[in-house]
């Protein structure tokens, strides 16, 4: 299945989902089991270790909300994005960019993460 650039949208909410329940939801219906997120700061593997990720990134990022800085570009099983992460209606002090690889059913199976501005 073709990635599509509304799944950058669908991966965002789930970074900005802050209710646990909800957050495990999106995180389940978006990402594969064996799911891999690679940043400069992570390295997990599976839903729990993505789940915990995100749980992470909101304490020590408490009020900040993600946001696309552009338009996302997807072809074939991969999407791209550029992200920003700071209050709402603030210059965002960290910005960063995605590539997700889905596998045949449209799930992420892979992320990998890149941080262009950090504080």
């Amino acid at each position: 299945m073709t990635a599509t650039p509304d799944l950058a949208d669908r991966y965002l909410a789930a970074w900005n989902a802050t209710d646990p329940a909800a957050r495990r939801a999106l995180v389940e219906a978006l990402f594969t089991e064996d799911v891999t997120y690679t940043d400069p700061l992570a390295d997990v593997a599976g839903r729990d270790g993505l789940d915990a990720t995100i749980a992470a990134v909101q304490a020590q990022f408490p009020g900040f909300v993600f946001r696309l800085a552009g338009p996302a570009d997807a072809h074939h099983g991969q999407v791209r994005f550029t992200w920003h992460l700071g209050p709402e209606g603030a210059e965002p002090p960290v910005t960063g960019f995605d590539v997700a690889v889905t596998d045949g059913d449209g799930r992420i199976r892979t992320v990998l993460g890149f941080l262009d501005r950090v504080p």
